[in-house]
């Protein structure tokens, strides 16, 4: 079993820009090498929804439309974290957001977001407001 940790969360004025870090640690001889990371966030009274994911080696990367050209995921394998960088923020984008990682396997994070309910491992999340 995995654990993530995500921080970077905060309150920023519409127009702003946040960085979320995911810090991964796993069992001996784990590495992120080997599993896809995902982004999702929980707006209040809302279901939780897909941000990005990247794939194990970082070759493949999708984003929901609604961040698409302002979000970027990246991952740094050697450190064992994942980050989303959040630039133009809108009070739309108020929610907590989580990372999640699942063991690579053909097809994850291949062309479309992975679903919530596909991912093993999650974070306990991080806040992001997004106000005047």
């Amino acid at each position: 079993q995995l654990q993530l940790v995500e921080s970077g969360g905060g309150l920023v004025h519409p127009g702003g820009s946040l960085n979320l870090s995911c810090v991964v640690s796993g069992f001996t001889g784990w590495r992120l090498n080997f599993y896809g990371i995902g982004w999702y966030r929980q707006a209040p009274g809302k279901e939780r929804e897909a941000v990005s994911c990247i794939n194990s080696n970082g070759a493949s990367i999708v984003y929901a439309n609604s961040v698409k050209g302002r979000f970027t995921i990246t991952k740094d394998n050697e450190q064992s974290t994942a980050y989303l960088q959040m630039n133009n923020l809108q009070p739309e984008d108020t929610g907590v957001y989580y990372c999640a990682a699942e063991p690579t396997r053909p097809g994850l994070c291949r062309g479309s977001l992975v679903r919530d309910i596909d991912m093993t491992s999650w974070g306990k999340g991080t806040l992001v407001t997004v106000a005047s």
